[in-house]
């Protein structure tokens, strides 16, 4: 996978950039995988929009994808590497000795032919190879990665993610997230050898606006640029700065720097080195 320049024919070509689509090797998905997707435009059950800035966007389905790949100890083939509207990392089309299909995240340098399997045994350390934690080696990039044993995994699915496998004590094994969060998960959580496939996905430029609404992301206004009655940080004269002691969201609340976590989570326990920290400056 690579990033793909086009020509600059027009202001917004010149600035455009997306993903090289030479790793898929299948057009249109398994029919029997996907499910219809209902547009919210960002509302709830009653209508009233709860998340702003979302609407219209480009049909789409949803894919079932197996987070548990439940089939231990069956070698499955994948069949093809398909893109996936809905999620960054591309998807692996897995057959089944006894026919049963299914998809899973793809692999980094996951190909066409290769035969993988998940055990909640000893296996060969192979990108998509599936174990739990305690039988995988230190220094080894994981993903998909459970917190509770057979609850399927949660943690590293995007583009290029991939975990650190840093030790194995006791009950726990430790790892190092993409975050630089360090942090303790039970041995018998199983997670997949390698890092998430296209890892290039970060480096994508979409040009112009009419992109980001084919995805669904309506256009967002600065808040100083609205009306004092629209928004804290509206009016004034020109540029002016926001003109408080820290910014606010549209209802009046501390923007920025807020601590959203629980205090007295259940899993601040598991926690070792907390995420590093990052802080946007408002002008």
């Amino acid at each position: 996978m690579a990033i793909k320049l086009y020509k600059p024919t027009t202001p917004a070509r010149r600035h455009t950039s997306v993903v090289s689509s030479s790793d898929l090797t299948k057009n249109k998905p398994e029919k029997k995988l996907t499910l219809p997707r209902k547009q919210l435009g960002g509302r709830n059950h009653s209508g009233q929009i709860t998340v702003r800035h979302r609407g219209g966007g480009a049909k789409r389905r949803l894919r079932v994808v197996d987070f548990k790949r439940n089939y231990f100890d069956q070698p499955a083939i994948v069949s093809a590497i398909e893109y996936d509207p809905n999620r960054s990392a591309r998807l692996a089309l897995l057959t089944y000795p006894h026919g049963q299909k299914s998809y899973i995240i793809a692999a980094n340098n996951l190909k066409v032919g290769d035969q993988i399997m998940s055990s909640r045994e000893k296996i060969d350390v192979k990108i998509g190879n599936r174990m739990p934690l305690e039988f995988i080696p230190l220094g080894i990039m994981i993903h998909n990665i459970e917190l509770e044993p057979g609850a399927g995994g949660i943690i590293a699915r995007s583009a290029g993610n991939g975990v650190l496998v840093q030790a194995v004590e006791g009950k726990f094994a430790q790892l190092k997230m993409p975050s630089g969060e360090i942090r303790l998960v039970k041995k018998e959580c199983l997670a997949t050898i390698g890092q998430v496939s296209n890892p290039d996905h970060g480096l994508v430029r979409y040009g112009k606006a009419g992109r980001s609404r084919h995805r669904g992301i309506k256009p967002t206004v600065r808040g100083k640029a609205m009306n004092p009655c629209d928004h804290p940080h509206g009016g004034g004269e020109g540029r002016h700065p926001i003109g408080m002691p820290y910014a606010k969201t549209l209802w009046g609340k501390h923007a920025l720097g807020v601590k959203t976590r629980k205090p007295k989570k259940w899993s601040n326990k598991m926690i070792l080195t907390r995420r590093r920290a990052s802080r946007k400056k408002v002008k």
